[in-house]
């Protein structure tokens, strides 16, 4: 195989585990790239893409926008904050108008779920969802099941927990569904009422003690408490939630075996990990941020190659 099956990238759902294999391929290319003294290819070279971000973001931006300067496309940067949206202006307009400038790719974070696969039906440059709503988030569940085929070899056969917010995490939903295609055994572990009722239908395996989900795992992928999404207290108080929740060294060394420690960021450290977890040797929390970059590259560069 030697181009994806579907011209945007839009969620996990959507693609295929050849499309998966075919990204880690691209990707392990591109990582061989960003670690030489040159890191940057003329791959984009013809290319414009805009990154629309209508949501806050730190890591997903600069990456991306990292992962189009290396590959030297021509990059236009957008933020909802200063941008005409605050003044009533609809998704659609903003967009082509944007298009209008000769833009060939766009790469969006937006807060309504379905806004990528919307604004593809809608106009043709090739649109890339770097997180929609508590919807998917389909490069971090890429550069996640990446960073776990790196450290261990092989994502197939694996036990993967995902730990906390569940209930408005885009994050978990597509690394839910990479895990499966690449036939890793995943379970959610958190309080009962930041689990939604939907997982069990996703076969997906449910535990609410810690302890007894980080015993079944190889892979530990702690997710934060994403309060700004919240309208109402899921759990009484942060203490609390840590207590229960959080992982620390104690609780890692009194395992029978040694795990694998991930975080998408950002952490909220002492709340769902503790500092020296988050820079033990177990954990791989900058693998993930190096192989974002990587994983981004290798997405760009193979929907580029379907522009017509």
């Amino acid at each position: 195989m030697s181009e994806l099956s579907v011209n945007h990238l839009l969620g996990i759902k959507y693609i295929t585990e050849d499309d998966i294999n075919l990204i880690f391929e691209t990707a392990d290319h591109f990582k061989e790239v960003i670690n030489r003294p040159i890191k940057k290819v003329p791959s984009l070279r013809d290319i414009t893409i805009a990154n629309l971000f209508f949501e806050n973001s730190t890591r997903t931006r600069l990456s991306f926008e990292l992962a189009e300067k290396r590959l030297s496309a021509d990059v236009i940067n957008f933020s909802a904050a200063s941008s005409s949206v605050k003044k009533g202006e609809t998704l659609i307009d903003t967009v082509n108008n944007i298009l209008s400038m000769k833009v060939d790719m766009v790469v969006m974070r937006h807060p309504n779920p379905g806004a990528g696969i919307f604004l593809s039906k809608n106009i043709k440059a090739s649109i890339v969802n770097a997180g929609d709503g508590a919807h998917e988030h389909p490069t971090q569940a890429l550069l996640d099941c990446y960073s776990i085929r790196e450290k261990l070899g092989d994502v197939a056969g694996k036990k993967v927990v995902i730990v906390g917010d569940i209930l408005h995490s885009r994050v978990a939903l597509s690394n839910i569904f990479a895990l499966q295609k690449l036939g890793a055994m995943v379970k959610v572990c958190g309080p009962k009422t930041l689990i939604p009722k939907y997982i069990e239908h996703l076969n997906v395996g449910i535990e609410t003690n810690l302890q007894k989900a980080l015993e079944w795992c190889d892979v530990a992928n702690m997710l934060r408490v994403q309060n700004e999404r919240m309208d109402i207290s899921y759990f009484p108080t942060t203490r609390e939630y840590t207590q229960q929740f959080g992982v620390n060294k104690k609780l890692l060394d009194s395992l029978n075996k040694e795990i694998v420690v991930m975080h998408p960021g950002p952490i909220n450290r002492g709340v769902e990990i503790t500092s020296d977890v988050a820079d033990s040797k177990q954990a791989i929390i900058l693998n993930q941020v190096q192989n974002g970059v990587a994983v981004r590259m290798a997405v760009l560069y193979l929907l580029a190659s379907k522009i017509q």
